[in-house]
């Protein structure tokens, strides 16, 4: 028994590598290592750092000692004062220049852009798996015609790999979203306390080119193309709202999903995968609860409402800086990600694992295709059999009514079909009527839609991030 709380999404839900990614190493090591690029480049600059400084510092930018860090934050009240103090005791000959010039958004605001980036990249890699799973799952099934619903009431059929394409089209729209915030994401730089960079200009005694290179060293140093152009102490939390707005809409896409594969659960034409030892319910033995479906729609909701932390932190900044987004953002951001990162492994599970009831689909469409078919029957009888448009009208009408009685208040088929065969007004033949009614005749451009999409839309995602395919996708519980 565990006597603490602890956080279900590193607990239950989300997978090790973002766990990991928004770990205390992963952050305070990236703390290290930003401490180390402003010393390499303001020795770079001329600033009297030695090679045995930044030697030490390199050897050390993962030996942490986490208690030390506890007590001086304990004395000080101040986190990055206390890492700062707790890595110059493991580099004693560079902690008189560890954090020269700096403030403690340079390592704060820095680390967040870094793994912000790093942690988009890891969703990225797990889009571009729902899309290939769901890209196979609907190719396989281009051609089965379904009953497609508007308002969840009958309306014309699509094919089962038609709908896909919908799932799909939603996750090339979040992998767009996605691809801009990556290529718009930038550091904040070394500016200063009030993002005027006035401790780098004293630094360099007044050279404004040199303050100036040393922010596009520490830039590409860690891997980017720019910095922010202006800031405050902080980068624009804006930013923050820009990223986790990508992941409010992965969440919608896979709510949406989740949806759908519920609906369909209860109708009996899909089901999530479903482990041999696995307990649908603790009372109803017999039941197959979609739960994966279920924990999906509700992890994205908690992630669409997270996105309300980063609007409001950004519209309440004052100034130059304060202090209110600080606790706000430790825990948005990272779960933001984490949940995020749960949702789209469930999302692959379900649809690698997910199976379809053809006989059901089948046997659904039937029940509401007679009506559907009347208006073609109508047309063939006047142009093939020479009948009156207005009189084949009125007995469509009279044994459609008939028939709708016969399903909603006695429960039987619907017998429409049956009906006009016998009817000898229509004159129809049990090849013509079953020709009429070829159910992939009401599905109007699905297949092709669905080929098109899959060849001109998905393949060309697919091939050009080809490189993050096979993730295993395995859920714990």
């Amino acid at each position: 028994m565990h006597e603490f709380y602890e956080n279900p999404l590193c607990g239950r839900y989300a997978d090790e590598e973002m766990k990991r990614l928004f770990s205390d190493d992963t952050k305070f090591s990236t703390w290290r290592r930003l401490w180390l690029a402003l010393a390499e480049s303001e020795k770079e600059l001329g600033l009297d750092i030695s090679e045995e400084q930044l030697g030490e510092m390199r050897a050390n930018l993962t030996n942490i000692d986490y208690a030390a860090a506890a007590a001086h934050e304990h004395q000080v009240r101040h986190d990055v004062m206390a890492h700062v103090l707790t890595f110059g005791e493991c580099c004693p000959k560079a902690k008189p220049i560890i954090h020269l010039g700096a403030t403690s958004c340079y390592v704060g605001d820095n680390t967040d852009i870094i793994n912000m980036r790093s942690a988009l990249l890891i969703i990225r890699k797990l889009l571009v798996n729902a899309v290939a799973a769901l890209a196979d799952f609907a190719g396989a099934n281009k051609a089965l015609p379904t009953l497609a619903y508007t308002h969840f009431q009958a309306a014309q059929p699509t094919t089962v790999g038609k709908r896909a394409c919908l799932w799909i089209n939603d996750l090339l729209f979040d992998i767009q979203q996605l691809d801009f915030q990556l290529d718009n994401l930038k550091l904040l730089g070394c500016k200063g306390t009030t993002g005027t960079a006035a401790s780098f200009l004293a630094l360099f005694d007044g050279d404004g080119e040199k303050a100036e290179e040393l922010e596009r060293k520490i830039t590409e140093k860690l891997g980017f193309e720019q910095c922010q152009s202006v800031s405050g102490q902080t980068y624009t939390r804006k930013a923050d709202f820009a990223v986790l707005q990508v992941l409010s809409g992965i969440a919608q896409s896979a709510s949406k999903f989740s949806s759908d594969i519920r609906l369909l659960s209860h109708m009996k034409e899909v089901d999530e995968p479903f482990e041999s030892d696995q307990i649908g319910s603790s009372a109803m033995a017999y039941k197959r609860n979609p739960m994966r479906s279920e924990r999906i729609a509700s992890l994205s909701r908690y992630v669409i409402c997270d996105l309300q932390n980063a609007a409001v932190t950004a519209s309440a900044q004052w100034f130059e800086r304060t202090l209110d987004d600080s606790a706000n953002r430790r825990l948005s951001i990272p779960e933001a990600f984490l949940a995020t990162d749960a949702i789209l492994n469930l999302y692959i599970n379900i649809v690698r694992g997910m199976k379809i009831y053809p006989a059901v689909i089948a046997k659904h469409l039937n029940a509401e295709l007679p009506f559907m078919a009347t208006e073609n029957i109508l047309m063939y009888c006047v142009r093939h059999k020479g009948g009156d448009r207005q009189v084949l009208h009125e007995a469509i009408r009279q044994h459609a009514v008939q028939a709708a009685q016969q399903v909603k208040l006695y429960g039987k088929d619907n017998d429409l079909l049956q009906r006009i065969k016998a009817d000898p007004v229509f004159s129809l033949t049990e090849a013509e009527l079953s020709a009429l009614t070829d159910p992939a005749t009401f599905t109007g451009m699905a297949e092709r839609q669905c080929e098109k999409f899959l060849a001109e839309q998905v393949k060309p995602i697919l091939e050009k991030y080809s490189g993050s395919l096979g993730v295993s996708a395995d859920i714990t519980v």
